[in-house]
């Protein structure tokens, strides 16, 4: 018999509008067009769940999909992106090398990922065998590649900071990760954001 492969696509969400309430932040006007490449991607392929963090811009993100697989989208608290104090300058640099780092009023890395994988791992045993999309965001999806390839750091974040949304596949065997493939981005720094931006196995 061969190996049963999970296959985890990740959708990192379209861009959004800043805002103090970060739950229910809606998509810009640029972020609700991007994320017709999320359909693109998924289109011809066999899905068997949608799964997102509770947040607005990422539910808005990989909907279009689900409902054109008739499916629903299943929200996971844990699956929610890192509580934000400062901006201040130096902090993003801080809290990449020392997890267990905050500032005033929000949350370490290292309880992000926690929290992340504890809902992951229990994906990866409910699902075993299907193909599912979560839906999540930069720094949550970011903790949990970390966990995987704990040489991932803050330059691998920075390269996909302004990628809105961002596609990525891992594939598992069991909880082993198996393979890596980006699927697809928007690179809001580009002149032309509309041109999508096709992935390779990393």
């Amino acid at each position: 018999m061969g190996e049963i492969l999970t296959d985890i696509i990740f959708v990192r969400h379209a861009q959004s509008v800043y805002g103090d309430d970060d739950r229910n932040r809606p998509l810009t006007a640029e972020g609700l067009l991007d994320r017709q490449i999320v359909i693109h991607v998924l289109k011809n392929m066999k899905i068997d769940a949608f799964l997102c963090s509770p947040y607005k811009r990422s539910i808005d993100t990989i909907k279009p999909a689900a409902d054109f697989y008739k499916m629903d989208i299943f929200t996971d608290e844990r699956l929610r992106e890192r509580k934000t104090g400062s901006f201040e300058s130096g902090l993003l640099e801080k809290r990449w090398r020392d997890f267990s780092f905050a500032e005033e009023g929000g949350e370490n890395l290292k309880s992000v990922q926690e929290r992340n994988m504890d809902a992951f791992s229990e994906i990866l045993g409910r699902y075993k065998g299907k193909t599912v999309v979560i839906g999540t965001h930069g720094t949550a999806l970011s903790t949990i590649l970390q966990h995987y390839n704990s040489d991932f750091g803050l330059n691998d974040f920075l390269r996909i900071v302004n990628w809105l949304p961002y596609i990525i596949e891992l594939k598992f065997d069991g909880e082993h990760l198996t393979g890596m493939r980006e699927l697809a981005y928007v690179d809001k720094t580009c002149r032309y954001p509309e041109e999508y931006r096709f992935g390779k196995n990393m």
